[in-house]
């Protein structure tokens, strides 16, 4: 049984998980509160790490009442991924609508994912993928769709405001980043690791199509961030 605090870490950096996914914890009915507590110990210690036992002992509920609810874990499992989801792509058209220009829009968008994936150890996606194969293939195929979709958009952005080359092969360039991005994903043991080779995906990928003034962008970007 996992020893866990009652602190799951900073979502984006300012709120907690259960505050960013609910304005008021306590106005969720129960089955809204119990896919809300899950998913901050899903992604804070892993979805094999966490057990039945230990969403109720943190809850102060009985695992009956989980039951109630979610008749095994994997069904759960797949109830706080679809929560998360839902949430990450709200964020993404939020951040490409906020005015950042495209190399910045990355580098916020990069943000979202550091403030959920807080792994004390081993990734949560690696977890999955590792433990639940199939929930992590759905999980895929539901993130790729919007997820290339906002690529293409941002190197379409990119290439009109003069950040990113006229020249460049827009639907490759976005097929071998997310190619990229889902490959440190899936193979990745650590999240610490997997957050350093992700930002030098990053850097590679804007390197690669950016012009001098997207270069100059990348530069402060990395200034800041780092």
């Amino acid at each position: 049984m996992l020893k866990l605090s009652k602190y799951y870490g900073n979502y984006f950096g300012v709120k907690s998980f259960r505050s960013k996914f609910a304005t008021d914890f306590k106005s969720l009915n129960m089955k809204e509160k119990i896919i809300a507590r899950a998913t901050e110990m899903f992604l804070k210690y892993g979805f094999k790490s966490v057990t039945m036992d230990d969403i109720a002992n943190d809850m102060g509920i009985s695992k009956k009442t989980i039951y109630k609810y979610f008749i095994n874990k994997e069904v759960l499992i797949v109830a706080a991924t679809q929560t998360v989801h839902q949430h990450v792509i709200e964020t993404i058209r939020h951040i490409g609508s906020s005015g950042y220009n495209p190399v910045e829009e990355n580098f916020q968008i990069r943000k979202i994912f550091e403030g959920i994936f807080q792994a004390t150890d081993a990734s949560p996606l690696y977890q999955l993928k590792k433990h639940y194969p199939d929930i992590f293939q759905e999980v895929i195929n539901r993130e790729e769709h919007e997820c290339s979709l906002y690529m293409r958009q941002n190197i379409e952005k990119g290439i009109a405001q003069g950040y990113y080359r006229s020249d460049v092969d827009i639907e490759n360039s976005q097929r071998f980043y997310w190619t990229l991005i889902m490959h440190i994903n899936e193979t990745t043991m650590f999240e610490k690791d997997a957050k350093v080779l992700e930002l030098a995906a990053l850097v590679y990928h804007t390197r690669a199509i950016g012009t001098e003034k997207g270069i100059t962008e990348l530069e402060k970007q990395l200034a800041i961030n780092l």
